[in-house]
């Protein structure tokens, strides 16, 4: 044998070993696609059920959101009849409730000019801890 022949052996063995892997490799990848296709068929079997369902969740949302809106609205509207009626009833009867307690207090002060009034005594008051502590009690006067 010569180095040529030889050479061409070597090459040739070297090329069965490349187109082996290359074999290996290609029926790897075939077997990679098919499970990879297997997958993918059930991920859309799957897939289409829960897209259904969450456009039957979004049809319903959206139902209750109409109704909400409806429900805002009518709110809405109460708010204002119930502040139309409240600035209605303090226009009709806010004035004359103020001149009549301005009166009631006008007749109090009047009359109580009559009695002869004892000059009230300043009282002091404790603060402890937030609490109010209260005055010594007077003494009821005989007189």
């Amino acid at each position: 044998m010569t180095g040529g022949e030889v050479a061409g052996i070597l090459v040739a063995v070297f090329w069965a070993i490349l187109v082996s892997f290359l074999a290996v490799v290609l029926v790897r990848l075939a077997q990679t696609l098919r499970a990879t296709t297997k997958l993918v068929a059930d991920v859309t079997e799957q897939a289409v059920p829960l897209l259904a369902d969450a456009s039957a969740a979004v049809r319903s949302a959206q139902t209750q959101l109409d109704r909400v809106d409806a429900i805002a609205s009518d709110v809405q509207e109460v708010t204002s009849n119930a502040s139309a009626l409240s600035t209605t009833v303090a226009s009709t009867f806010g004035g004359p409730l103020v001149k009549i307690a301005a009166f009631g207090y006008g007749v109090r002060r009047a009359l109580g000019r009559g009695r002869e009034e004892q000059p009230r005594e300043q009282t002091r008051r404790s603060v402890i801890v937030g609490r109010t502590v209260p005055a010594p009690r007077r003494r009821k006067q005989k007189g």
